[in-house]
């Protein structure tokens, strides 16, 4: 086992994040074609109870989400380079990227509720669906927050091991995001929870974010291990 083993475990979560939950969400068929707000109600309940696959592909979601915490808390250690203002900036990414995993995890549970008895009312499963969407889109003001940390970690600390292309690619990952509020409103056309400038393109910029940041605690964790001999090469002396 490697020297900084746990970071780059860490470091591989981003990745796994992303493919385990892209996994979960073609089991239970959210992709490719999600439900929007525009669908009825009996178009609702017959996705929710088309079989015991909806259930699993849920479960297998909230694993997978549950991932990106590691990723989170590699990412504040390596923001840690000595100064208050790192320190703070650390402080920052960890809470609101905690939030954020909590804010993804949640509408998970919810649909996997809607689908755990589908034969109850109509009215009552839309009402869950509903809730699930929207609690998963449009509060994205924890993910900005945790972007602009990140971004302000690496353009303000000449000591941050993240590049100053990290920290511009978080500009504008946060940027992205701004529109999904706009799902609270619109129940057709580009801005619905579904729609491309919504689902679509967080999805994508989500996915950047993921392999970026892991593949940059990895290369991290490769580098300090290469760096920092181990205590057994060393020797101990008493």
């Amino acid at each position: 086992m490697t020297r900084n083993s746990v970071l780059l475990v860490c470091g591989w979560c981003g990745p796994l994040t992303l493919a385990v939950t892209l996994a979960g969400w073609l089991i239970a068929g959210v992709l490719p074609f999600p439900l929007g707000p525009s669908n009825s109600p009996d178009e609702v309940t017959a996705f929710y109870g088309s079989g015991m696959h909806v259930s699993i592909g849920f479960a297998v979601a909230t694993i997978g989400i549950s991932l990106v915490v590691p990723l989170v808390g590699a990412i504040s250690h390596l923001m840690l380079t000595g100064s208050r203002e790192a320190r703070l900036l650390s402080l920052v990414q960890l809470v609101s990227g905690s939030v954020t995993a909590v804010m993804l995890l949640v509408p998970m549970l919810i649909m996997a509720v809607a689908a755990f008895r589908p034969a109850r009312s109509p009215e009552l499963t839309v009402l869950l669906n509903d809730l699930a969407w929207l609690l998963f889109i449009p509060p994205v003001a924890p993910f900005i927050i945790q972007n602009l940390a990140i971004a302000a970690s690496a353009l303000r600390d000449p000591r941050s091991p993240i590049p100053r292309w990290v920290g511009y690619l978080n500009c504008w990952i946060g940027f992205t995001f701004t529109f999904d509020v706009l799902a609270l409103v619109f129940h057709r056309g580009p801005f619905t929870w579904n729609g491309v400038l919504i689902f679509w393109l967080a999805l994508t910029t989500y996915s950047v974010f993921l392999l970026a940041m892991g593949l940059l605690v990895r290369q991290r964790a490769i580098e300090d291990a290469a760096d920092v001999p181990a205590a057994d090469d060393v020797g101990l002396t008493v």
